[in-house]
């Protein structure tokens, strides 16, 4: 009788293992089918710079985070954006089919949103940058200022912080940045503990519990758009080591507005509250509750509010057409 239930025990078990190795296939086949179906690539002295773009009204250029590439922009700009804008959505180094140069910095990525941008003809955009896009767009500002009309932070990395919070915020961006070496370990994360992932990226136990079922979807396709990692991971580990730019944000002269919950344990509200301090006429936006999904949780109120920032900073953009 032993020896019969472990034989059907070991069947069960490989038939399931079996199931599992199908369905990762499955899901592996089409996420890398969705983000190759879309997308341009273009050269550039920075390397390849892929991007996707939708035409219609004043330009936007909209900067993903970790784990992103084009498609979690679009995502973002969705959630923030109405379709009165024309959207631009590039992949940052090391994410789908954007390079990543040895010796890489975010001044380098900073120059590249401005190649892109020529090439587009387009002479100057609002930029939305979310979690660690936070970075290169704050360069991209400082560096280029003539091509930025206003800036907007969502959830933002801005400064290094040595605080034990940022220990352990740090902590979660390296398990992140493990996880992401494999596509089957994420895979099998968001199946199996959906929960903890969410923990990582700074969504919190009282914040995933309330979710409305609109916001429970953005935030289930903004998990499985990650898929697959091993597409963003360059990106994902060159984002967990560069040195966020901290007090040369000082002589940004855009207008930037700052979005950002004090309850996200991912990227910390000192990093608003320090960009808020040291942006000349920064605005800061603070919400109690929302994790790093604040954009879906508080989706009507910041996609009016980024609205009234993008056209209130230039109430003629220039044409988007050289």
């Amino acid at each position: 009788m032993l020896a019969r239930i472990i034989r059907w025990a070991a069947v069960g078990l490989g038939a399931a293992v079996a199931l599992a190795s199908l369905a990762f296939r499955r899901d592996m086949k089409r996420a890398v089918q969705r983000v190759r179906e879309k997308g341009t690539v273009i050269p550039s002295p920075y390397g390849d710079i892929e991007y996707t773009e939708v035409r219609a009204g004043p330009d936007v250029l909209v900067i993903h985070g970790a784990g992103g590439g084009y498609d979690q922009g679009e995502l973002i700009a969705q959630a923030v954006l109405d379709d009165e804008f024309h959207r631009i959505t590039p992949s940052r180094f090391g994410y789908l089919r954007s390079t990543l140069r040895a010796g890489a910095t975010w001044d380098d990525q900073a120059h590249a949103y401005a190649h892109l941008l020529d090439h587009l003809g387009v002479e100057k955009v609002a930029v939305i940058a979310m979690s660690q896009g936070g970075p290169s767009a704050l360069i991209f500002a400082l560096l280029h200022p003539e091509r930025v009309s206003s800036l907007t932070l969502i959830s933002a990395g801005v400064a290094p912080f040595t605080t034990q919070e940022q220990a352990q915020a740090n902590q979660k961006g390296k398990m992140l940045k493990a996880i992401f070496q494999h596509d089957l370990l994420y895979w099998a994360i968001t199946k199996l503990f959906r929960r903890q992932l969410l923990g990582l990226i700074g969504v919190d136990e009282a914040v995933a519990e309330t979710l409305t079922p609109g916001q429970r979807q953005w935030v289930d396709r903004f998990v499985e758009y990650m898929n697959p990692v091993s597409l963003r991971s360059a990106g994902a580990a060159f984002d967990n080591e560069a040195l966020q730019p901290g007090d040369r944000i000082a002589a940004i002269g855009a207008p930037t507005l700052i979005v950002h919950a004090t309850d996200d344990t991912l990227q910390l509200y000192q990093h608003a509250q320090f960009a808020a301090a040291t942006i000349p006429g920064a605005r800061l936006a603070c919400f109690e509750r929302g994790g790093h999904v604040l954009a879906a949780v508080e989706q009507s109120t910041i996609r009016a509010a980024v609205k009234e920032h993008i056209l209130s900073s230039a109430k003629e953009m220039p044409s988007s057409r050289a």
